[in-house]
């Protein structure tokens, strides 16, 4: 039986997806845009309704607040994001916030009164495609930004700091912003999958085990050009071969176990001199390496960086390699995903546990609190993409596991 509206929740998703609608169902809502505002101001409307008071940080993060009858405790925090990718879907981010909205709205309906308070966020640039980094709102409220962040411009050269100010920000003020240590008790993120594990499962929702650790290298192999039509093959130094080889050799480390979760890719390449008739002289590339378990992931690392040696002595090509992000696992807390497990079986659900490929906002959370993460089905595993679906029904289920959560959280903690 559903104590959370599920009628009211599909109503603020439709309602939300009308801003920054491309096409019949994608949505273009860049971070620290009027249509970002647009959606703040239309997210904040339900937070007051749901009886939080709202507001607007210097990192541009919307907050929305339930005073707890105890306001010194650490608040217990939910939250997701509302920017989406450029050619993006509905759900992504959207189901994190209007999901936790709904679970405070029937808290107030039932006249529930918290001892600790709650706060909702939607954090600003989770996605990180506007300035090519992102988590910043997250990132922002633990003081954990990096030099120049605030120099960083999109494509039309406006800079991140240009784009607060105009957003209504301080960036002067960060300091005000940033949350004490030990201020956060816990914090819920309610994602959809994004992946296709749970729809070929056929379950609705699944408690999230952890989020996987990226490693992000860029690697530069350099050879010698020459004319495609004139250098024998075993004369040439061909950097654009020795990439090939490197993206085959990741995808053999990666998949030597079969059924282990790690992933390996190579997303992008910039050949020089890009000509069809002249041999690649200089190949630049990035690798995306992520596993739950690090110590595999340490020794995946270690074979890529021998098989990378190998090959381009066959080749007599040179090489450099930049580390570009270097993250751990970071488990859910045990305690959390007990408790959502739990309601999932008052529910009927069967849950099943699986990690987050993807990072999130609760990825940064995870080293001021302990978190957990509740997976909503998403069809085909698609996501990033107009495409990206996940039904009504799975949501509501989903903020009903949430909701009593929440409950449990706040009656034994």
């Amino acid at each position: 039986m559903l104590k959370i509206n599920a009628t009211r929740l599909q109503q603020h998703f439709e309602l939300m997806s009308l801003i920054g609608k491309i096409g019949e169902t994608g949505t273009c809502r860049p971070t620290m845009t009027s249509l970002e505002k647009d959606a703040f101001n239309l997210a904040a409307s339900w937070m007051k309704e749901a009886g939080m008071t709202t507001r607007i940080d210097h990192f541009g993060n919307l907050i929305g607040r339930l005073e707890g009858t105890d306001p010194a405790l650490p608040v217990l925090m939910m939250g997701s994001h509302l920017d989406s990718q450029p050619y993006g879907g509905r759900f992504d981010g959207v189901a994190g916030v209007l999901c936790a909205i709904e679970v405070v709205t029937t808290l107030t309906e039932n006249n529930i009164k918290p001892k600790r308070s709650i706060e909702v966020i939607s954090f600003a640039d989770e996605e990180g495609w506007r300035f090519n980094k992102g988590l910043f709102g997250s990132r922002g409220i633990l003081g954990k930004l990096e030099a120049g962040e605030l120099q960083r411009t999109d494509k039309d050269g406006i800079t991140r700091e240009q784009a607060l100010r105009d957003f209504g920000c301080d960036p002067e003020k960060f300091k005000e912003s940033e949350y004490k240590p030990g201020s956060i008790f816990c914090f819920l993120e309610l994602h959809i999958e994004q992946g296709p594990v749970l729809d070929i499962a056929h379950k609705p929702v699944g408690v999230v085990s952890g989020i996987s650790g990226p490693l992000w290298l860029t690697v530069k192999l350099k050879g010698m050009a020459g004319h495609a039509g004139s250098v024998p093959m075993p004369l040439r130094k061909d950097a654009l071969l020795g990439a090939a080889e490197i993206t085959v050799a990741l995808h053999e480390i990666a998949t030597q176990v079969p059924g282990n979760p790690t992933v390996g890719t190579v997303g992008t390449m910039n050949v020089f001199p890009a000509s069809r008739n002249i041999i690649a002289e200089e190949v630049t590339f990035t690798i995306d390496l992520r596993d739950i378990d690090l110590e595999r992931r340490n020794r995946y690392e270690k074979q890529l960086m021998e098989r990378i040696e190998a090959i381009t002595k066959k080749h007599g090509l040179t090489y450099s390699i930049s580390e570009d992000t270097n993250s751990a696992p970071r488990y859910c807390a045990d305690w959390m995903k007990a408790i959502i497990q739990e309601q999932c079986t008052a529910l009927g659900l069967e849950a099943p546990e699986l990690m987050s490929g993807p990072f999130h906002d609760a990825l940064t959370l995870s080293y001021a609190c302990d978190y957990a993460m509740i997976f909503i089905r998403s069809k085909d595993g698609i996501s990033h993409n107009p495409l990206e679906y996940s039904s009504y029904e799975d949501l509501a289920l989903g903020t009903q596991v949430m909701y009593g959560t929440v409950l449990q959280i706040l009656e034994t903690k």
